[in-house]
């Protein structure tokens, strides 16, 4: 019995030893103290208090990779989209070498914010390049999903439909990719042509499409992925002119996602219920956080809020 208790204790010892360690908090007062503190100010909407902060990390340390980030995210998040350009310049400049893709990403997002898709797509394309030297097959097709998007939500429908195909036959090349994956990817490139087709106001084809990726979806058995459906139903019913059932579709899909409230938004407006719309606007407005869903919608929600669009 000793001698199990031992072993047991070991195991358990051997287990702690092998958890990282926890990174210790900045010092008070530190730059990296003074990012921390803007961080969450920013994600609490406080972009100015935030941003004021960052600005203090800087004053100590002018080359700290951290605070250009989030100074960059606060300032898109407040529309002022070229100084948050320059942030992000001087960010990918000073990144350490496995936070550069970090760094482009950020800088794509925020030509996204910007309207700007060409210039989101030189950053992504680097991102895209470095991922295929290293022959990273599933994260270089993923930042073609990432570019396409960007391309799709920004009105280009043909360079998103090239990019969409680069990311599907990317990710198709991978020899070990397993039966589970292939489904998920072909989700992923069916869902793709759906939107689309609807983008293009072609009603039938995009079905069609939806048909091929639900039964993908089922062949694939990705619990994660199966919130994306009513994402791909509600989207295409949007764009083929069907608002009602967008409504409905869009209501089950992830409600903390700034684009699906901003869909939602613009179903209602079309329905002609101008106060729900505003409500979604106004969610819209809520979420601080800096990725390519808030870049299609916080700028469309800020416009229609204050009757620019």
């Amino acid at each position: 019995m000793l001698r199990v208790t031992c072993a047991l204790f070991l195991l358990v010892t051997l287990s702690s030893a092998q958890q990282p360690a926890p990174a210790p908090a900045p010092a008070p007062g530190s730059p990296a103290d003074l990012v921390q503190q803007g961080q969450k100010l920013s994600r609490e909407g406080k972009q100015d208090e935030a941003l004021a902060l960052f600005r203090q990390a800087l004053d100590k340390d002018s080359s700290l990779y951290e605070a250009h980030l989030a100074a960059g995210a606060a300032l898109d998040l407040k529309g002022d989209y070229a100084e948050a350009q320059e942030h992000f310049t001087k960010a990918i400049e000073v990144a350490p070498a496995d936070s550069k893709q970090q760094a482009l990403r950020a800088m794509a997002f925020s030509y996204t914010f910007a309207g700007n898709a060409d210039k989101a797509a030189a950053a992504e394309t680097e991102v895209f390049n470095a991922r295929i030297a290293k022959n990273d097959l599933v994260g270089a097709a993923e930042t073609c999903n990432e570019l396409a998007r960007i391309y799709l939500e920004l009105g280009d429908v043909d360079n998103a439909n090239k990019w969409y195909k680069t990311g599907y036959e990317t990710v198709s090349r991978k020899p070990d990719l397993s039966e589970a994956d292939r489904n998920l990817f072909l989700f992923r490139w069916e869902n793709a042509q759906a939107r689309i087709a609807a983008r293009r106001g072609q009603a039938g084809e995009a079905q069609q499409h939806v048909a091929a990726a639900k039964a993908a979806l089922d062949k694939a058995n990705n619990p994660n992925q199966a919130r994306f459906y009513p994402y791909l139903t509600g989207y295409v019913a949007f764009y083929t002119g069907d608002y009602k059932t967008a409504i409905a579709e869009l209501q089950k899909a992830d409600q903390r996602d700034p684009f699906i409230l901003v869909l939602l938004g613009q179903a209602y407006e079309k329905s002609g219920d101008t106060a729900q719309a505003k409500d979604y606007y106004r969610k819209v407005l809520e979420i601080n956080t800096h990725n390519p869903t808030n870049a299609f919608a916080r700028p469309l929600a800020r416009k229609k809020l204050e009757g620019r669009a």
